[in-house]
């Protein structure tokens, strides 16, 4: 069965590298350009994993993790950050928030693929 991962990021060239890398790999791939729309999107949906940028406008990426967490429907879904952030005390506020994991950017495609399917077993 093909999982649906929903990408949320500012960034219309980061979107496009995320949809051709898990397209690539038989995701099914919805995408949300910042923690608003992410979380309409959402209202609508049941993605199996969700990468979200933390760095973005009107909701940042720690915003819309803890939005996802506050919904029954959605607490249990796994989230992994995709950031050019590695800051430690960053690092942890999003696992507070409720991340399930980190990636920094620029991504490996073949490394995200592999941190999607791990999270999404």
């Amino acid at each position: 069965m093909t999982k649906l991962v929903l990408t949320v990021d500012d960034s219309r060239t980061m979107r496009d590298m995320l949809k051709l890398a898990l397209g690539d790999a038989a995701f099914q791939v919805l995408q949300a350009v910042d923690g608003v729309h992410g979380l309409e999107v959402l209202e609508t949906s049941a993605p199996d994993v969700i990468i979200t940028d933390i760095n973005m406008p009107n909701l940042d990426g720690f915003g819309f993790i803890e939005g996802v967490r506050r919904s029954d429907r959605h607490r249990t879904i796994p989230i992994l950050v995709l950031t050019t952030e590695s800051d430690q005390e960053k690092k942890q506020r999003a696992r507070d928030a409720g991340a399930t994991g980190w990636i920094v950017k620029p991504f490996d495609p073949v490394k995200l693929v592999d941190a999607v399917r791990r999270v999404a077993a």
